[in-house]
């Protein structure tokens, strides 16, 4: 896999001008939405004139097309913002440029981050890296293929509900969803304001560890963001790791208890204390989980009207136009998730959902923290099953939103959680083990990544 450190030592054109034509070459997976060729080039001469200096002089990488971003539209692979030229950078992006980085283009994803295989863009599907009749998970599908492709060596992602790490597992790359608030959400399209997080799919938890110092930290425009808490560590003694009981039963794929419990050995190898614990909870987390989401969803979807930004339908009255406009510019899932969410807030049903939802959430919050008294890290299986075939589950939404269980308990918790590639099936597919923390233990969780990555 391709590193950071193999951009070191290259002028930041020659690195740049690579990675174009990687991505080029490798247009039939359809992971990326757009090139930013000209801008990439302008800094990538400025890196090399010395104007722009930093840790990551001249090493490329690639933002979801969620996050705003100079040079090129900002989609959210909808039609509703088909051309939209965003007015200013996210956050995230402003400080990885401040540090040279160069971001050569934008990767596709599920429209407005809503899925968990990148079949939802309204620009086609992406292939996952490892076999083009599979998906690439979602919804930062195409972040995780470029990574795995090798066109660059990291790529962002947004985590609401496992986002980053659904899709590292299926693409065999590490992909990291840090505590709630670790990175400012400032200039990214959100989907859901009490689970989104901004993480990264790198080639190795070594380089995952340097984006997300670089990207942590206070920011007075999002005021959900923590103070600076992270800083990159190493393991000084044997962990305690727990096993998450419920996660490893007969309904989870044979092939990825296999891989997990490979993880599992390699890690009491190393001389960490590993046991089984229970967390009971687990089968009602994606009950939660479409119920509170979805509500949130359906409020910040109330923006995208056609009047302020975005599509705009041909209409003869206001009324039609709203609606045009909606019908128009998103897709079929954004829809559902809409009519659940305004279901699940309406008169007569709040309080049967949405707030049960929320108390069950509190629930699901002390058992982790009862289980963190004991135990350092948790561990569980990133999806109950290797990258499905593209179209298999598309017909059945239920079944779409099953491959999101082992991920969303972390998201709900708004715990640090990460996907480190655990092995391949007998057909060649990436399995993903999955580590949680504790609130703003996530140098804890990368520091044994990079240590599971040492001795695998």
């Amino acid at each position: 896999m391709v590193k950071i450190a193999d951009f070191i030592g290259k002028t930041a054109r020659q690195n740049v001008e690579e990675a174009i034509a990687k991505a080029q070459a490798n247009d039939s997976f359809h992971a990326l939405l757009n090139l930013s060729e000209a801008r990439a080039l302008e800094r990538a001469d400025k890196v090399d004139n010395g104007e722009i200096t930093g840790r990551l002089a001249g090493v490329p990488f690639i933002a979801k097309d969620n996050f705003l971003t100079f040079g090129s539209a900002t989609t959210a692979a909808s039609k509703i913002l088909e051309n939209f030229e965003a007015p200013l950078q996210a956050t995230a992006i402003e400080k990885l440029e401040a540090e040279g980085a160069i971001c050569i283009g934008k990767a596709n994803l599920d429209a407005f981050a809503h899925g968990g295989s990148t079949e939802n863009s309204a620009y086609g599907p992406t292939k996952n890296a490892h076999d083009d009749t599979r998906v690439a998970g979602g919804s930062s599908g195409g972040s995780a293929v470029v990574v795995a492709l090798e066109i660059v060596p990291f790529a962002l992602g947004t985590d609401t509900g496992g986002s980053i790490r659904q899709p590292a597992s299926f693409n065999g790359v590490v992909g990291v969803k840090p505590t709630y608030g670790t990175v400012s959400r400032y200039g990214v399209v959100a989907m859901a304001s009490s689970t989104d997080t901004i993480g990264v799919l790198a080639s190795t938890a070594t380089d995952a560890e340097t984006v997300m110092d670089i990207m942590s930290g206070k920011d007075t425009k999002d005021m959900t963001t923590l103070p600076d808490f992270f800083e990159p560590t190493s393991l000084d003694r044997p962990l305690k790791i727990g096993i998450i009981r419920e996660s490893m039963t007969d309904d989870v794929d044979d092939t990825v208890r296999q891989q997990v419990n490979g993880s599992i050995a390699v890690l009491r190898e190393a001389g960490h204390t590993l046991e089984e614990v229970s967390l009971p909870i687990l089968k009602y987390v994606l009950a939660m989980y479409y119920i509170i989401v979805p509500a949130e969803i359906s409020s910040n979807l109330g923006r995208y009207d056609g009047i302020r930004y975005g599509k705009r339908a041909d209409t003869k009255s206001l009324s039609e136009l709203y609606g045009a406009s909606r019908d128009q510019g998103f897709e079929a899932e954004n829809k559902r998730r809409i009519m659940i969410g305004s279901y699940v807030l309406s008169s007569g049903f709040f309080d049967a959902y949405y707030l049960q939802a929320q108390k069950a959430r509190t629930l699901l919050i002390n058992e982790f923290n009862t289980l963190f008294e004991t135990y350092d890290v948790l561990l569980m299986p990133t999806a109950p099953t290797p990258a499905f075939k593209l179209g298999e589950n598309t017909e059945d939404p239920v079944k779409m939103y099953l491959a999101d269980i082992m991920t969303v308990p972390a998201s709900l918790a708004g715990m640090p959680a990460l996907s480190i590639p655990a092995g391949k099936t007998s057909e060649g597919l990436p399995v993903g083990v999955q580590l949680i923390g504790q609130r703003k233990s996530d140098a804890l969780l990368l520091a044994l990544a990079k240590q599971m990555e040492g001795i695998q």
